[in-house]
């Protein structure tokens, strides 16, 4: 039984890595806590419902998913469409408080986008849950004890690629090399020629696609609802908190950790204080490692 909550740990612990490193970019490059980032991945999920039923009509699934093509191409849509969104709001809420370098106005103006874009949600959506398919998805047997769905391991799938192309994106790419030396010294950069206007609209985009994907995640898993965002964004803080704020490996080893203790407590003490387990185990984390698991040393 444990086993299987290590599961579910682990799952849930996908969607807030995903989530997190959209956070810890815009910190590590833009150097504001953005609270509005959980919206996006409500957004994404819902720009991917509006697609999945335009391609209704090509309904079938794909083997033993519960959904077909239709999800894979909404997924793409959807992470297109988020990252349009959050260019459009650094365009309008966030480019002229960056200019005057006030972080504080950039937090407090982020935690009021959140509340903009959560009731937008429920105005054009409404606040029922809905879900990608009505189709059931039947778990089968992984291993004694561990039961898997096919849609719980193509979660897994889309993450675990996500995360081997963001590193090979950022280690081997010249956007990528331009977007770290952006986040050590943004001054230094513009010094030696990268253009820092443009790293940090590809910084918008890079986050608020992942956040689309970690949104259809979620509610392929669970369902969708205007708050899912809301209900994510603390956890997905203490993941990049915890792995070490501004690292991207450490957002990702974060939301396992915070995924796995949330899920492991559940048969201990019930799932109505999973989120207080969370942020136990990153204070408890941050005693020893006050940086965070993989954050900077020096």
């Amino acid at each position: 039984m444990m086993l299987q909550y290590a599961a579910n740990g682990i799952i849930l612990g996908a969607t807030l890595a995903l989530g997190a490193i959209g956070l810890t970019l815009t910190y590590n490059i833009l150097r504001f806590a953005n609270f509005a980032h959980g919206e996006f991945l409500t957004f994404g999920a819902y720009f991917a419902l509006v697609f999945v039923s335009l391609f209704a009509g090509g309904a079938g699934t794909l083997g033993p998913l519960s959904f077909g093509w239709g999800l894979i191409a909404a997924l793409l849509a959807a992470g297109v469409l988020t990252a349009g969104l959050a260019l459009l709001l650094d365009w309008l809420l966030f480019r002229m408080p960056r200019k005057s370098n006030i972080q504080v106005t950039l937090v407090i103006a982020s935690f009021g986008a959140s509340l903009l874009l959560r009731n937008l949600v429920i105005f054009i959506w409404g606040s029922q849950p809905e879900y990608y398919s009505r189709n059931i998805a039947i778990a089968i047997q992984v291993l004694p004890g561990l039961r898997l769905t096919a849609d719980e391991m193509f979660v897994l799938a889309v993450t675990a690629l996500m995360m081997f192309g963001l590193h090979v994106f950022l280690s081997h790419t010249r956007l990528g090399k331009a977007m770290r030396a952006v986040s050590d010294n943004p001054a230094l950069a513009s010094i030696t020629g990268i253009h820092v206007q443009g790293v940090i609209r590809w910084t918008w985009v890079v986050g608020g696609s992942f956040a689309a994907v970690a949104g259809v995640l979620f509610g392929l898993t669970v369902q969708i609802a205007p708050d899912m965002g809301f209900n994510l964004i603390l956890p997905m803080f203490a993941a990049a908190i915890l792995g070490g704020i501004g690292s991207i490996y450490g957002a990702v080893l974060g939301g396992l950790i915070i995924g796995l203790a949330e899920s492991m407590s559940v048969p201990l003490i019930g799932s109505a204080y999973m989120p207080a387990v969370g942020f136990l185990m990153m204070f408890l984390i941050l005693l020893v490692y006050p940086r965070g698991l993989l954050g900077d040393r020096s």
